[in-house]
C-alpha cells in the first residue's frame, strides 16, 4: 500500500514539474519586454538588411501576443554554397552541414526553453502544385514554442548569437508563425493507448470486486 502511495506521489510531482517546464513563458508580452528583446535581437550578427526586415515584422507579431503556444514553420531553400556576410564565422562545409551545426548546437537551448521540433522532413519531389515562381524547398521543420515570449527570450539568449549566422549563411528562409490548432496524433498510438486504459480499468474493477 505504501509503495503505491509513494509511487503515485512521485509521479504527480514529476508530472507537475513537466507541466511547469512545458508551460514556461505563459502570459502576454508587455511593451517593455518587447522593447528589451527587440533591442537585443537587432544586435544579432546577421546581414544588416535581414535583421532590419526581421525586427520590423517581429515587433507587430509580438505586440499582438495572445499568450498561447506557437508553432514556427521553417521553409528552407538551401543555397548552392554557403554565402558569407560581414560578421559571419568562417565555414568550409556545405549549406546543409552549416544548418546541421546550427540545429545540433541549438538542442539544449531549445529544451531549456521547453521548445522542440515537432516535425522535420525533406521534400520527396518538386512542388506538385506551384502558384508562385517555383522555389525548391530543401527542408521543412516545425518547432513548437510555449509562447511568443519564449521565442523572443530564446533568440535573445547570449548563447544564440554565435549560432544564428550558421543558419543564414546556409539558406533562404520563410519563417511562418502558426497558432496551435487541431493536432491529430498517430491513430495507432491513440488506439493502443485506449486499449491499454481499458485493460487496466478492467483489471482494477475485477480486483476491487474480488476483494
Amino acid at each position: 500500500m505504501w509503495f503505491e502511495l509513494i509511487l503515485a506521489a512521485a509521479l504527480v510531482v514529476l508530472y507537475v514539474a513537466f507541466w511547469a517546464w512545458h508551460s514556461q513563458g505563459a502570459g502576454k508580452l508587455t511593451q517593455p519586454e518587447i522593447d528589451q528583446y527587440i533591442a537585443i535581437i537587432e544586435k544579432l550578427p546577421l546581414p544588416e538588411k535581414g535583421v532590419q526586415a526581421f525586427t520590423a515584422r517581429l515587433r507587430p507579431w509580438a505586440e499582438a501576443d495572445d499568450g498561447k503556444p506557437v508553432y514556427m514553420f521553417n521553409l528552407i531553400h538551401f543555397f548552392p554554397r554557403v554565402q558569407m556576410f560581414p560578421g559571419a564565422p568562417a565555414f568550409k562545409g556545405t549549406p546543409q552541414e552549416a544548418n546541421a551545426h546550427y540545429e545540433k548546437s541549438l538542442i539544449w537551448l531549445w529544451l531549456s526553453h521547453a521548445s522542440y521540433p515537432t516535425f522535420i522532413g525533406a521534400p520527396q519531389a518538386k512542388n506538385l502544385i506551384n502558384m508562385q515562381p517555383e522555389r525548391i524547398w530543401g527542408n521543412m521543420t516545425v518547432v513548437r514554442y510555449p509562447s511568443r515570449r519564449t521565442f523572443l527570450k530564446l533568440i535573445s539568449h547570449p548563447s544564440y548569437a554565435p549560432l544564428a549566422p550558421y543558419k543564414l549563411i546556409a539558406m533562404e528562409l520563410d519563417l511562418v508563425p502558426v497558432s496551435s490548432g487541431t493536432v491529430v496524433p498517430d491513430l495507432r498510438w491513440l488506439l493502443g493507448g485506449g486499449f491499454a486504459i481499458v485493460f487496466l480499468l478492467v483489471g482494477w474493477v475485477r480486483a476491487a470486486l474480488s476483494g
